[in-house]
């Protein structure tokens, strides 16, 4: 028996010893319970739901009913609404009503911040989730303390949480709707900075008060979740929260978000490190990418992201190689030529790759292939096998007659290459 071989048996010996499984290669998602939010559940192995929040003051009726309606056509499945006061808890009533007599029926959040226990009560009469901070609920303004703080102080500010917390609780057990504790990483109460710093810990105690509070009376129709701007800090205390329910017995699903990611590209690759890295872990139920940007363009970034993972798909998936010296075309424009012709036929995996080295294997999970052959000429594919040799400049017209003559082709909605709602048709979900 060779070296290599027989230190790879003793590995595994090794392994099956200490309980140790080998790497995985993929991750189960999380088994959570089931937490309906209107007509759509987050958790219980549904899919993935995405979320986002409207930019205009709750004040202005018509506009936000006009930002929710434009949210709802985009793709968005869950909207968001500030409620920082009680005359914005009832214009949100007024707002919810318009957009439902509009034949909109999309969830509607309230957010509830500073001293929110009145503000929690008289919206959660109406919406379908009461979003609360649990660093700003019970409010206490920070003094730079930095002693320990005893037993009784802990105990009466945890009495004062529920004091606050269970008129809430009543009123959302009395409706059957949805409550998320939302707990951010910029907002944890000073008690909790104190007792285990500006930490992951300290996010997950943060919730886990909030919580047990909600179990004692019962009452387990819950979301939580666990925001910071930094990526590590949110990976950190997502998966210490994961680990900290598994312990308590607790199945409750997880919203996931990078918060104030800022704008342009790097707040989306900002958002994907961190939603995605859990997402591919197994862990999270909804998400939201929060841009400093219209809120509207949320929403493909999250699309992106979970398509991106195989856990939604909303869009052609177009496979294409970055192109080198061995490329039998110019890549850009034929790519560009590929895909306004067929970016509407949502579910279709097609790849264009530039040459027969490394085309046909890289692009072997596709539907159809555009690859390269040389001489002016393109071979198309069919899955793994070439279907036939066909002049460069008929090709893209040959591609959408090889989908048409499998049945696979529908008419672009108006006549146009672009779907007028990118989700409208969404293929459901790897699961």
């Amino acid at each position: 028996m060779s070296d290599s071989l027989l230190g790879r048996l003793e590995q595994k010996i090794e392994n099956k010893i200490l309980g140790r499984d080998p790497l995985p290669l993929s991750y189960p998602r999380r088994k959570t319970r089931a937490v309906k939010v209107g007509p759509v559940t987050i958790g219980g192995g549904h899919l993935v739901v995405v979320q986002s929040m409207i930019t205009e003051e709750t004040r202005n009726v018509e506009g936000c009913v006009a930002q929710i309606i434009a949210m709802a056509d985009a793709g968005c499945e869950i909207v968001r609404v500030t409620t920082p006061t009680l005359a914005e808890a009832y214009k949100l009533g007024e707002i919810q009503a318009e957009v439902r007599r509009r034949g909109y029926g999309v969830p509607l959040v309230a957010d509830v911040h500073h001293q929110g226990s009145d503000i929690a009560v008289a919206v959660a009469r109406f919406v379908d989730k009461v979003r609360i901070n649990p660093g700003l609920f019970v409010f206490r303004k920070p003094r730079g303390r930095a002693d320990e703080y005893t037993p009784a102080e802990v105990a009466e500010e945890l009495a004062a949480i529920e004091e606050s917390l269970l008129p809430v609780i009543t009123v959302c057990k009395e409706r059957d709707i949805a409550m998320r504790i939302g707990v951010n990483h910029g907002s944890l109460a000073e008690r909790l900075t104190v007792m285990y710093g500006d930490t992951p810990e300290g996010m997950v105690e943060s919730a886990l008060e909030y919580l047990k509070i909600c179990e004692k009376h019962d009452y387990r129709n819950l979301v939580i979740s666990l925001k910071a701007s930094r990526v590590p800090i949110m990976l950190a205390a997502n998966r210490l929260m994961v680990r900290r329910m598994d312990e308590l017995g607790m199945d409750y699903p997880l919203h996931l978000g990078v918060t104030e990611a800022g704008d342009g590209e790097y707040a989306r690759i900002k958002s994907t490190a961190g939603i995605g890295t859990l997402l591919a872990e197994g862990i999270g139920d909804t998400i939201r990418v929060s841009l400093s940007e219209d809120p509207i363009n949320e929403i493909p970034a999250c699309y992106d992201i979970l398509q991106a993972l195989g856990l939604r798909k909303t869009k052609v998936e177009f496979i294409a190689c970055p192109s080198c010296g061995r490329t039998k075309f110019e890549l850009t424009s034929v790519l560009r030529k590929v895909k306004a012709a067929t970016n509407h036929l949502v579910g279709l995996d097609i790849a264009v790759m530039g040459c027969i080295v490394n085309g046909p294997g890289e692009m072997a999970d596709a539907d159809y292939g555009y690859v390269g052959k040389g001489g002016g000429v393109i071979t198309l594919y069919r899955g793994r096998t070439p279907v036939k040799n066909v002049p460069q400049e008929v090709s893209v017209d040959e591609l959408v007659a090889l989908i048409k003559s499998d049945g696979r082709w529908m008419d672009p909605p108006g006549g146009t290459a672009v779907p007028a709602s990118p989700f409208a048709k969404e293929l459901a979900v790897v699961g």
